[in-house]
């Protein structure tokens, strides 16, 4: 496949880059540092390249940084749905250099919408908000063994790591709200995404942490994004269930919880539960699509700047 020289691939591992350059023809590998990426960026600027790579977590940070700084589109895509691109093209083989082309085929057949570029209080709150979620999910364990344990010595050691956990959490929970309060931004949209019935504190800080296309997407992109669009499962005369996948998990999972507290006690809302509830539908299936109602919602309060009205 012939890969114009406007689309970069990129394999990002811990330690090092592949770097797949149409122009030069060939896969180079460099540092996975901001130095060895400067004359890189530096080529890409002038040519208006675009670069898609995987989504790697924190691997790819100093990356995103370096192209969002030097104003280069670019684009994180999932590994599973790169891996299909890859068999449907063709590229069997899976090396870093074999992949790093691949990526630039992908870019330039699909030309995915580039991503929107994280600030960095956001990202600074995007860390703080995982570390909380790490926190919450060890407080779970911990109170499940407390449960089932009948050592004492070892229900007091559970008792003592709880009583940490709690403090630590709380301590995070401030920091995440300072770091909010000290943007205006990130204040404003809090107040905005607060006005809506059923999202508290945790669920609009994992919004704006996690979700920064909120109000400058389609209802449709962002329900994708949020893994709340039902896929259909049809083929030929075979009417499939239509079920939801992918997405992001952390942010679907608070938009569940924030749309069954609405669905309770805000009317518009209440409504819509029992429209559905009336219509035959299984009770989970309502709730995600009163999240995903909610979403849409809280979409349009960041597009139009204003708040909720009941």
């Amino acid at each position: 496949m012939i890969i114009a020289p406007g689309f970069i691939g990129i394999d990002v591992s811990k330690s090092h880059l592949d770097i797949f350059d149409a122009v030069a023809g060939r896969c180079v590998r460099i540092d996975n540092r901001p130095a060895a990426l400067a004359g890189h960026i530096h080529d890409w600027a002038q040519r208006d390249a675009f670069v898609l790579f995987e989504a790697t977590g924190r691997y790819d940070l100093a990356l995103r940084q370096a192209l969002a700084e030097a104003g280069i589109r670019f684009a994180r895509v999932n590994p599973g749905r790169a891996r299909d691109f890859a068999r449907a093209a063709g590229f069997l083989a899976k090396t870093d250099v074999v992949d790093a082309r691949m990526l630039a085929a992908m870019a330039q057949c699909l030309q995915p919408r580039p991503d929107d570029v994280k600030t960095e209080p956001r990202e600074m709150l995007a860390l703080l908000n995982k570390r909380r979620d790490q926190l919450v999910a060890t407080r779970q364990q911990e109170r499940t063994r407390q449960r089932e344990c009948s050592n004492p010595i070892l229900r007091d050691s559970i008792a003592a790591h709880l009583v940490w956990l709690d403090a630590a959490i709380e301590a995070l929970q401030a920091q995440i709200a300072a770091a909010i309060t000290d943007n205006p931004e990130l204040e404003q949209a809090r107040r905005l995404l607060a006005s809506a019935p059923g999202v508290g504190p945790v669920t609009a800080a994992t919004l704006l942490a996690l979700l920064p296309e909120l109000g400058n997407r389609s209802s449709k992109q962002l329900a994708a994004l949020a893994g709340l669009a039902p896929f259909n499962n049809d083929s030929g005369a075979r009417r499939g269930q239509r079920s939801i996948r992918g997405g992001r998990k952390r942010v679907r999972d608070a938009l569940y919880i924030a749309a069954f507290t609405a669905t309770r006690h805000a009317p518009r809302f209440q409504t819509f539960h029992r429209t559905l509830t009336q219509a035959g539908k299984p009770p989970k299936l309502v709730i995600i699509a009163a999240a995903r109602k909610l979403l849409t919602v809280l979409n349009a309060i960041l597009r139009d700047q204003k708040p909720f009205r009941a």
